[in-house]
């Protein structure tokens, strides 16, 4: 007998109703992931996410009231563990890196085909940071004043082979694999090279090994 996937429990927040709808009845087909809920903008999606607890949210950015880039620091204060997924345009750069380094985990276009628009939201919920190629342009662009983050000459050579693979997006396990190490090692390297770089997690990680020149 086949054995049954995960279910991947997802929260939308999104203040067009038309496009939570869509998206629900997109992803509720899929086979290994169940929209638990709703909400109409970044206030309530993270009341939302504290009740549901959802393993990913798919936030948009632009929404009246409380916007997704705020929801993202309410949820990063609060500690919830929901990886967010944001949804964006592909003009918005100067949007997605704010949000990006609020703690998102990538983010997918509006426009996005279903296929892959399920397929990113396994992406991050198996652990991975979604960067793409455009976006690393835009962060090395982005000239805006930001307080220093450790240098990356305190990291030692495995720890920047090991951030290196994060900006590539792989998750632990995933790079325990290339490398040669357990997984527990690798969750080591990891807390060391966020204590290291003063950064929360390692999607700040990610963009600080791109803007950085540290990508592999």
């Amino acid at each position: 007998m086949a054995e049954e996937r995960v279910r991947i429990r997802v929260l939308l927040v999104d203040d067009h109703q038309v496009v939570r709808r869509g998206l629900r009845t997109f992803l509720e087909v899929q086979d290994d992931i169940e929209v638990v809920g709703e909400a109409a903008d970044g206030a309530e999606g993270v009341d939302r996410a504290e009740e549901l607890r959802p393993d990913v949210v798919l936030m948009d950015v632009k929404m009246p009231g409380t916007d997704g880039i705020e929801a993202l620091r309410m949820l990063k204060e609060r500690g919830n563990p929901a990886r967010v997924l944001v949804v964006t345009s592909f003009t918005e750069h100067r949007t997605v890196v704010p949000a990006l380094r609020a703690g998102a985990a990538g983010y997918v276009y509006k426009d996005v085909d279903p296929e892959a628009l399920a397929g990113a939201i396994r992406s991050v919920h198996a652990g991975h940071v979604l960067l793409q190629p455009e976006l690393a342009g835009a962060l090395l662009a982005d000239e805006s004043p930001r307080p220093p983050q450790g240098r990356g000459g305190s990291l030692t050579e495995r720890e920047q082979e090991v951030l290196g693979h994060i900006a590539d997006g792989r998750s632990n396990r995933e790079i325990a694999r290339v490398l040669h190490l357990s997984e527990k090692t690798v969750k080591t390297h990891v807390s060391n090279i966020l204590m290291k770089l003063d950064l929360a997690d390692r999607t700040q990680a990610a963009l600080w090994a791109v803007r950085n020149g540290m990508t592999r």
